[in-house]
């Protein structure tokens, strides 16, 4: 499996597992963006985040083109 499917599936399973935490006890605007330490959110956005700038650096270098 290419890099950029790893990081594409790891990207959709924290987006599921954040999804499934919303409807089984819903999230309020504190917990997102001020989790609790240990908490299920805790480093969710910037681990995501992460991944995003990873996954836009890696399509670059596919196409040939730099940020």
């Amino acid at each position: 499996m290419s890099e950029k499917q790893q990081v594409i599936d790891q990207m959709l399973a924290m987006q599921q597992k954040f999804i499934n935490k919303e409807q089984k006890t819903g999230v309020d605007m504190q917990e997102y963006f001020t989790p609790k330490p240990g908490s299920e959110l805790d480093g969710y956005r910037q681990e995501y985040n992460d991944l995003a700038i990873k996954l836009v650096d890696i399509a670059h270098t596919e196409k040939g083109s730099h940020r």
